[in-house]
């Protein structure tokens, strides 16, 4: 018998973030307190299949000459038959055995099928407690242009944008060039819904502007076209607090560009040079209030609860918000985890923390 916490650690996933999110459980196993939780690594292959992986972070670590992936191991994971057990179950080698109970499932899924809302609708059917935002607000975050339209209706600045489906493209791209134009150069296309920078362009003349959206279209059906902002990358992390308590964000980071377009995804994840990120960042204590009250403002704006990074650019006219991650980078290493550990609270007790906060919701 044990009294720790079982955890489903579920990663992976069929969006093009899968081995983001692989890597983002390798930190999770490495440094969750194991005398506190029993975790259960829950791998969703790039088909979408629930497998039981092995409990060893060094399989999924972040490596750029092979990325790190779920592979389909035969075993499947079976989710509670209904809202009246949390019994999770695996099939392997044709038998069928009790995981036993679930406390909470731990999604640290990136992108589509598993940021967006959906995994969070199917725990809420089951009624498995969950870290991270629900329905609503993991929807409204991965989608870039209806966080852009619910953070202007709360007055929060955010940048000029056009969103072009493909039913528009494909039938009138002299119109969809002509209104591109009154946002000016450079510019930036990007999937409506998808995260890592993947299929992001910059485009410094308009004759880039076709190729830019192709490939934004390789990720889905609707791409935004941005006002290109002058100022500085600056981010911030937010944790939603226990019912009855504030929204928390902590310090501020920032990402100095030196020798790229922008904090694209070989930047991000792979050492590419070019990019530094500063954290804490080089702020007035009356900008960071004001980039904490917007970031919380923002957060709450979508409905968020439990984590998300907030990044802005703060221009020459002041803040404004680029886009909200309702499951950001949890490496070590990201911007997330590192904002909160110099805000006193290391990797560790921020898997707690997490956890703490998710079960008090539930």
């Amino acid at each position: 018998m044990t009294d720790r916490l079982a955890v489903a650690l579920l990663f992976g996933g069929r969006s093009s973030e899968h081995s983001i999110s692989c890597a983002t459980a390798a930190g999770v196993l490495t440094a969750i307190d194991r005398e506190k939780y029993e975790v259960i690594p829950v791998g969703i292959t790039s088909d979408g299949a629930f497998t039981l992986q092995p409990d060893d972070a060094a399989l999924f670590a972040l490596n750029a000459e092979s990325m790190p992936t779920v592979h389909d191991n035969g075993t499947r994971i079976h989710w509670p038959e209904s809202a009246s057990t949390r019994e999770l179950t695996v099939t392997e080698n044709g038998e069928t055995r009790s995981l036993g109970d679930v406390d909470l499932v731990f999604p640290i899924l990136h992108g589509p099928w598993g940021e967006d809302g959906t995994i969070q609708g199917m725990l809420e059917l089951v009624d498995l407690p969950y870290v991270g935002s629900g329905v609503l607000a993991s929807s409204l975050g991965m989608d870039k242009h209806f966080t852009k339209s619910v953070l202007q209706q709360a007055g929060i600045p955010v940048a000029p944008w056009r969103t072009v489906t493909a039913y528009e493209w494909h039938t009138d791209p002299d119109a969809v060039r002509a209104s591109a134009a009154d946002l000016g150069l450079p510019a930036f296309v990007k999937p409506a819904r998808a995260g890592s920078s993947v299929g992001v362009s910059k485009v410094n003349d308009w004759a880039e502007l076709g190729l830019a959206i192709d490939i934004a279209f390789a990720e889905d059906d609707r791409v935004l076209i941005e006002s290109a902002l002058v100022g500085r990358e600056v981010e911030i992390a937010v944790l939603g607090g226990r019912p009855g308590q504030a929204t928390r964000a902590s310090v501020a980071g920032e990402i100095v560009i030196s020798g790229r377009d922008f904090y694209d995804f070989d930047a991000k994840y792979l050492g590419a040079p070019g990019i530094d990120l500063v954290c804490p960042a080089d702020l007035t204590a009356e900008e960071l209030a004001t980039m904490q009250e917007l970031a919380v403002t923002a957060f709450d704006a979508i409905g968020g609860e439990g984590l998300a990074r907030v990044d802005f650019f703060l221009t020459a006219d002041g803040f404004v918000i680029n886009e909200i991650n309702t499951m950001p980078g949890f490496t070590p290493i990201s911007m997330f985890p590192r904002c909160w550990q110099e805000s006193g609270l290391g990797y560790p007790a921020l898997i707690d923390e997490l956890i703490s906060v998710a079960l008090a919701r539930a």
